[in-house]
Formats: structure tokens, sequence, C-alpha cells
């Protein structure tokens, strides 16, 4: 089943996570942060975003993301695919 649309506007916060598939790990070491958060921060910059908080687990991360221009669904997908990468 397909998650409903997100709201989108302009300077909304929104919870972002991730978990592993079967609660697999998606960063098997300090690299793998460094990389995602490489990413984060090329994605944040391309879409104007701000980020307020993160938390990264070895098995899923939350971010707190704010979005000045209403665009969360352009920017969230390369850091998603970053994962799925991962566990495959």
């Amino acid at each position: 089943m397909a998650r409903p649309l997100s709201i989108e506007y302009a300077g909304a916060l929104y919870h972002v996570t991730a978990r592993g598939d079967r609660q697999e790990d998606i960063f098997l070491d300090d690299t793998d942060r460094h990389d995602f958060l490489s990413i984060l921060e090329q994605v944040c910059t391309r879409f104007n975003w701000l980020v307020h908080a993160y938390c990264l687990m070895d098995n899923h991360y939350h971010v707190l993301i704010e979005t000045p221009d209403s665009n969360l669904g352009k920017g969230v997908n390369p850091v998603v695919q970053r994962n799925q990468c991962v566990n495959t």
C-alpha cells in the first residue's frame, strides 16, 4: 500500500526517517555515515533546506528538515535512494 502524499508548504518542518529492511543496518561504518551526510548536505544546498537535527543509528535515521520553498518531495529521493542501495 502506498503512503499518502505529504502536505507540503513553505516553512514546514518534517521528521524524515528511514529504517533498514528487517531492521538490517543501513550504515555499516563511519564512512557510510559520512557519505549519507554528504548527500544530505548536497540536497540541502540544492533545495534550500535547513536541517535542525539529525540522529544516525546503525539501522535507521531521523532528520528534522525545514523546507522554506515547499519542496520536500523533490529532494527526499536522493537521500532515500542511498539507503535502498545499501539494503540490496
